[in-house]
């Protein structure tokens, strides 16, 4: 079977609207992929600032921005079918939304965008609400992106993304487990915002500075660091507490840049089990985090004493690999296959996962 599939992505380092056009085939069993279009539409600010402070708002407020942000996300999925022309082409549309509330302890979880609206402005049908399932199962809800990896991906033992919160799949004897590492572009961001950028361009701000051994024990002494899978983070954990200890240290944005950086790649690392000597394992990394060069040199040094290379690959699978497998979720949930695995999330069993929204009759 071919699908022709819109996958979207709204990460939490609020940068925009990640879209991409993918055909996703089964044989057999077997999945491929091809990656035909994609685009990352900017949010404008007023929508920056909405949703760097949604969790402020009130009960109403939020449900009223959830359906605006909705409508929002279906007019930008609209003129980007426009644009690129392919109205009659799309089968289905995959929408992750934007994270606003994830506390899986209270088994809540709450992405915000309509999936109803996105449906019917695009008379296509619309999978949403794609972590609800796994959580009302005793899952963490995340992270979800290692069906994907599964199912278009064999060749590598790891894979990291590198987003606003870094997160790891680890693939072992056809068993895949998965978590949030720690916090990453998220806090990377807000320091880089002091410099005047919107983020650390390669990282060259970070290889100017000085690692602060001092802040660097203090992070890596965080409790989260010392949990058992499954376990994911919230947003709020990067924003508030490890934001909020490096604002302590009276040293300069370099050198902050610098020891957060060190600070990402020791969690990588730790998380990352000895390969074979006589056989280098592979790990794929993407998110934006993968085109901070310094982050990945630290990174680089740290695997390297396990002989595991790093491959970076295409720059579209860089930035579109997560609404990629999105819309591989939103194909499962409408095929009505497995498309969250609770060996990575901890559920009481695998689920089909996601609302699923009719645009038409």
């Amino acid at each position: 079977m071919v699908y022709n599939v819109i996958g979207t992505m709204s990460g939490s380092s609020i940068d925009g609207l990640d879209i991409v056009y993918c055909t996703l085939q089964e044989i057999g069993g077997k999945w491929s992929y091809q990656i035909n279009v994609s685009d990352c539409i900017e949010f404008p600010e007023v929508w920056q600032q909405k949703l760097k402070h949604i969790t402020e708002a009130t009960a109403k407020d939020l449900l009223l921005t959830h359906a605006a942000f909705g409508h929002w996300m279906a007019n930008a999925i609209k003129d980007f079918i426009h644009q690129h022309q392919l109205e009659h082409k799309v089968h289905l549309i995959a929408s992750h939304g934007h994270t606003v509330f994830h506390d899986p302890a209270n088994h809540m979880t709450f992405q915000m965008g309509d999936g109803a609206a996105i449906a019917t402005i695009n008379r296509l049908p619309v999978v949403s609400d794609l972590r609800n399932m796994d959580v009302a199962l005793g899952g963490e809800g995340a992270p979800i992106v290692p069906i994907g990896e599964k199912l278009l991906w064999n060749e590598y033992a790891y894979f990291l993304n590198i987003g606003g919160i870094s997160n790891i799949t680890i693939a072992r004897d056809s068993t895949h487990i998965a978590f949030d590492v720690c916090p990453a572009n998220k806090v990377l961001n807000l320091l880089s915002n002091e410099l005047g950028k919107s983020y650390d361009d390669q990282g060259r701000s970070a290889s100017k500075g000085l690692i602060n051994e001092d802040l660097l024990f203090e992070l890596n002494d965080l409790d989260y660091y010392k949990k058992s899978y499954p376990k994911s983070l919230a947003n709020e954990f990067g924003s508030d507490v490890l934001f909020g200890i490096i604002q302590k240290y009276s040293i300069s944005t370099e050198d902050k840049l610098c020891t957060l950086c060190e600070h990402i790649a020791m969690q990588i690392n730790a998380v990352c089990n000895e390969a074979n000597q006589l056989s280098p394992e592979k790990m794929l990394i993407t998110g934006g985090g993968a085109n901070n060069d310094y982050l990945v040199s630290r990174i680089k040094h740290f695997l390297a004493q396990k002989n595991i290379e790093i491959d970076i690959p295409h720059p579209d699978l860089i930035a579109y690999k997560e609404a990629l497998i999105m819309a591989l979720i939103g194909v499962l949930r409408w095929r009505e296959e497995i498309n969250v695995l609770h060996t990575v999330t901890g559920a009481s069993r695998s689920s089909i996962g996601g609302a699923l929204w009719m645009g038409q009759d």
